[in-house]
């Protein structure tokens, strides 16, 4: 591939990350578009949507394929609930997921198709689950946390610290707010702001909308 378009290419570099409490989940993610490996494309683009009514997904890697992705996602799982009369589960979802994920992948192209993905939500039982899937498919069910992109590295080991089992809701939106703000200080590519999203048997909740900005002494 042309250098140039290498670069010209729109990458969310990204911290995403998930935990599992006791009474639910907790996901969040950076905001920081960049564009090669120098330029921030965008400082407000939010990489953890709510998908549907029981999902939140989250996306690292190319936006093109992020954003085509989400759509997909959320339009398939609609026709395979209409067509079972039933919805899907969340790891019917996730297998979804991994397997687009593993068929774009294997497709040859000019401008190849990466984007590691994080899919939580609540089972119509009221359960929970959250699935860590990589750009090649590869999907493993996330029993304590994770995270994933760029900013991984500065993040695993805060959690691996600080998480606790039976950790509650409020003690897990604080843990991935400071692992967010871990990351942000140091990746390039993560910073701007954070979204963090809770889901519990009683349905989703967004319960952080922060920007974060430079401030010069």
């Amino acid at each position: 591939m042309d250098q140039e378009l290498k670069n010209s290419i729109l990458k969310t570099g990204t911290t995403i990350l998930g935990i599992v409490c006791k009474d639910g989940i907790v996901m969040a993610s950076d905001r920081q578009v960049t564009a090669g490996q120098s330029f921030v494309s965008s400082k407000k683009f939010k990489k953890t949507n709510q998908i549907n009514d029981y999902l939140v997904v989250s996306w690292a890697g190319n936006l093109s394929d992020a954003q085509r992705l989400s759509k997909l996602i959320a339009a398939e799982l609609k026709l395979k609930e209409l067509r079972a009369k039933s919805r899907p589960t969340v790891k019917q979802s996730a297998n979804l997921v991994a397997s687009i994920s593993y068929s774009n992948i294997r497709q040859p192209s000019m401008i190849p198709s990466i984007v590691g993905t994080m899919i939580g939500g609540f089972n119509e039982d009221g359960s929970f689950e959250i699935y860590s899937i990589g750009p090649d498919g590869s999907i493993i069910q996330v029993d304590d946390y994770n995270a994933t992109g760029s900013g991984m590295v500065f993040v695993i080991g805060l959690l691996e610290r600080q998480y606790k089992e039976g950790l509650s809701i409020k003690e897990g939106v604080e843990l991935a707010k400071e692992s967010l703000k871990s990351s942000t200080q140091r990746d390039v590519f993560s910073g701007y702001g954070i979204d963090v999203f809770v889901i519990t048997k009683e349905g989703i909740k967004k319960v952080t909308d922060q920007e974060i900005k430079s401030e010069f002494k």
